[in-house]
């Protein structure tokens, strides 16, 4: 059996991880692949112990797991790599109790390893001003595209926001907009200066070139005369990134995280930036918090005298 050949530790270790990896494989048919992936992990795991002078399950604690956990950490192992790994340890632990082995559960005070939140990607104020020049003003599409890239950063919408808007949901005199957001939850929403400029050249030069006899109130048109759809808003986007070389690729969502993080840095309130986001709750808009406490270390150490490399 693959097992005996993967278990190379002392008996007083062996005997019931494989009893433990028949008991998977066999009554509680858990696939092979992992078990294979429990039996390595378990081997791992004992092989560290081992060098600790321990021999066997009957001694281990949660600090030797928690040491072992250290050790992986400090040798690059992922958070889901860990997480696995000790996952393996938990159902060790509980099939040494149920088969009489040891009279307690070693794992039950280890904490699982939390993977970390990933923080969104944005557009430094420079990369947006780049991207708004890629669209072609002498054309009808060009001057939809400017007004759909000015008003993603603009006013933070969403890219299935944008394609649902209609021209009813615009008021150019007060410069705000009407968005149907999650849940049909309606909100207010400002335009600012150069979104609202590039609207009304897309409505007055652009729009009207693409309308056709089926056309009805939507706001972007495609070359169908119908309301633009979210793959080309992606497809917009890519392709102008390339145009302008912007080395880092460019989504929807990512000027609405602009939008946000530009927003906090220059001082505007959270409670703000959630209501013109859309978020129901605070902790959502939070994330943005952390995004501009990385940009200000990042201008200290490029800005500051001390900051700077000598």
């Amino acid at each position: 059996m693959f097992v005996e050949e993967e278990i190379t530790t002392t008996s007083s270790f062996e005997e019931p991880i494989q009893s433990f990896l028949a008991h998977l494989e066999l009554e509680k048919g858990v696939a092979k692949n992992t078990v294979e992936s429990y039996a390595n992990d378990l081997k791992q795991c004992t092989r560290f112990l081992k060098d600790l002078a321990i021999e066997g399950w009957q001694v281990i604690t949660g600090e030797h797991i928690s040491l072992w956990l250290s050790d992986l950490t400090v040798r690059g192992y992922t958070v889901s790599s860990l997480s696995r790994k000790l996952s393996a340890i938990r159902m060790m632990a509980r099939h040494l109790v149920s088969e009489g082995i040891r009279p307690d559960d070693f794992s039950e005070l280890l904490v699982t390893p939390k993977q970390t939140k990933r923080l969104p990607e944005t557009l430094t104020v420079e990369e947006v001003a780049q991207l708004m020049q890629g669209p072609d003003l002498s054309k009808p599409r060009g001057l939809r595209d400017r007004a759909l890239l000015e008003l993603l950063y603009s006013s933070g919408l969403r890219v299935s926001e944008l394609c649902s808007l209609k021209l009813q949901s615009l008021d150019l005199e007060s410069a705000f907009l009407r968005v149907s957001g999650k849940g049909s939850k309606e909100r207010v929403v400002p335009i600012g200066r150069e979104a609202l400029n590039a609207l009304i050249q897309y409505l007055r030069d652009g729009r009207p070139q693409l309308v056709k006899a089926k056309t009805g109130s939507e706001l972007f048109l495609s070359q169908l005369g119908v309301a633009i759809s979210r793959k080309t808003v992606w497809l917009l986007l890519n392709n102008y990134a390339k145009k302008v070389r912007l080395k880092k690729k460019v989504k929807p969502h990512k000027l609405r995280h602009s939008f946000a993080t530009h927003l906090l840095a220059n001082g505007a309130d959270l409670r703000v930036i959630q209501e013109m986001l859309g978020h129901a709750n605070i902790t959502t808009t939070e994330i943005y918090t952390s995004l501009d406490s990385n940009s200000i270390v990042d201008g200290h150490a490029q800005f500051h005298p001390q900051g700077q490399p000598h």
